[in-house]
């Protein structure tokens, strides 16, 4: 078993490669269903070796003869073994049709499901399913699939879990929940972004010793978010070494939002941090936190003063959409200063699209269909397609948030890697452009304070989580931990 480092790798470079190992390398196909099912096969008895119970679904396809591959395994292995096929097994292509006689000289046989007829038992392994499903999972898999999901079984997916799109991550009307996906020759870029958490379990990848040279030779479609390190600060530096940011929001009664960014300023490690407000509030917001410097602007011409002083700006956390908000967000597109935008700051620049290079751009996936005049099921479709057209239509850089957040200043696409259900609340992402903001301030580019601020922001919702649990994590609790993680 072997597990690459960070690539991530589209449906079709994947079939190249297979395709290379067969056709150049000269490895026969059969081969490397042998190894996927030991591969599949390891998991199950490395991960409960107490158990001698297995029961497979076998799809039909490619796939499904890894399944009789490892039901031979499990056979041989005197495990009771139960074999579920959705399809007609003599209908099955030529390799997998191997696997299935194989299986039936070794003693086994097969079953038809019938749900509501079958009592699962033992460790579960998903063959319904490869890398090839692209339409909506049919009946009879449904049914299949929601018996093996309401079952208390451990599951173990074969390649993907059956119902999950491997290119996109979304789920085609429904989808195996594993606890385990056991993937070949390399990782899968939907097996890490949008409805895949849910279903993938932990993420194991065997490269069914296929030489390494032949994904190496392909570029990447993506690359697994990693932490970047801050270079050390000299001896001698002061506070404008390490830029000014201003922030802008906090329209009336949405104080904590831009309260919550320029505290993550500060705490990123930003050498100044200025807020400009609605004057009614200006003097309340830095109670408790006098290092943010508040102003109250109520109009463009006092803004420019602010404007002329930062290095960097963020606007949009509690900024609203009123008269107000449309005059300061006019007066940032004037300008020619790096900047981020948040929230309300989206849902402006929707209704007046321009394009810069020199910003960033972080929507979800309701403000993101708004950018590109859709809707949120058309973004959660397919998330990698939606970067790239934020990126074309928008330019700088773009990140799409939600699970397996993605970044892309252009070149290279980012899949995040942390976080978790406990940052479902409000305020995170206002603690997420502040802290961006902060990096950019401090001289990263671009795209690597983006990558930096969306990793450790994960980083510290997960290690507060691990230490108290998810539920009831506040978007306040993660800047004294950022500050933790970023030293």
């Amino acid at each position: 078993m072997q597990t690459p480092s960070d690539k991530l790798y589209c449906t079709a470079q994947i079939r190249e490669a297979e395709r290379y190992a067969i056709d150049e390398l000269g490895i026969p196909g059969r081969e490397l269903m042998s190894r996927a099912g030991h591969a599949v096969f390891e998991q199950v008895r490395l991960r409960w070796p107490e158990q001698k119970t297995i029961t497979v679904f076998c799809g039909g396809g490619n796939n499904g003869g890894d399944g009789y591959e490892v039901a031979t395994l499990a056979l041989q292995t005197n495990y009771q073994v139960t074999v579920y096929a959705l399809a007609d097994p003599n209908r099955l292509p030529g390799d997998a049709f191997g696997t299935y006689q194989d299986f039936l000289q070794a003693g086994g046989s097969v079953s038809g499901f019938e749900a509501g007829q079958c009592k699962l038992q033992g460790v579960i392994v998903d063959a319904l399913f490869g890398i090839g499903l692209s339409r909506t999972v049919g009946a009879d898999y449904a049914l299949a699939i929601a018996a093996i999901n309401d079952s208390a079984c451990p599951v173990v997916a074969v390649d993907v879990p059956s119902g999950l799109h491997a290119y996109t991550g979304s789920v085609l009307g429904c989808a195996v929940k594993a606890d385990v996906t056991v993937t070949f020759i390399g990782l899968k870029c939907g097996l890490y972004t949008g409805e895949s958490p849910e279903y993938c379990g932990e993420i194991v990848c065997s490269t069914l010793d296929i030489d390494a040279a032949v994904l190496a030779a392909m570029p990447p479609f993506a690359l697994l978010l990693d932490k970047i390190d801050l270079p050390r600060r000299a001896r001698i530096a002061h506070k404008g070494h390490f830029g000014h940011v201003l922030l802008i929001g906090g329209n009336l009664g949405f104080t904590g939002a831009i309260r919550l960014a320029g505290e993550a300023a500060l705490r990123s490690g930003a050498g100044l941090v200025s807020i400009a407000t609605r004057a009614a509030h200006s003097g309340l917001i830095n109670i408790g936190r006098p290092e943010l410097m508040c102003h109250g602007a109520e109009c463009g011409e006092t803004l420019q003063a602010l404007l002329h002083k930062a290095s960097v700006v963020v606007i949009g956390p509690g900024l609203g959409q009123d008269d107000w908000a449309r005059e300061m967000f006019s007066a940032v597109l004037a300008s020619d200063k790096p900047c981020l935008l948040d929230a309300d700051a989206l849902n402006l620049l929707a209704d007046q699209p321009t394009r810069r290079e020199n910003w960033i751009l972080t929507p979800h996936p309701g403000e993101a269909a708004r950018l590109l005049g859709c809707n949120t099921r058309q973004i959660s479709a397919d998330r990698f397609a939606a970067l790239a057209d934020l990126h074309s239509q928008y330019g700088g850089t773009c990140l799409l948030k939600g699970a397996g957040t993605l970044i892309t200043g252009g070149d290279t696409v980012y899949v995040g890697t942390t976080g978790n259900p406990g940052m479902a609340s409000g305020g995170m992402g206002d603690v997420l452009s502040g802290l961006i903001g902060g990096l950019l301030a401090q001289g990263l580019s671009l795209e690597q304070a983006t990558r930096l601020g969306v990793y450790v922001h994960g980083e510290a919702a997960d290690s507060l989580a691990l230490e108290q649990g998810e539920r009831g994590l506040l978007a306040g609790d993660l800047p004294e931990r950022i500050r933790e993680l970023l030293n």
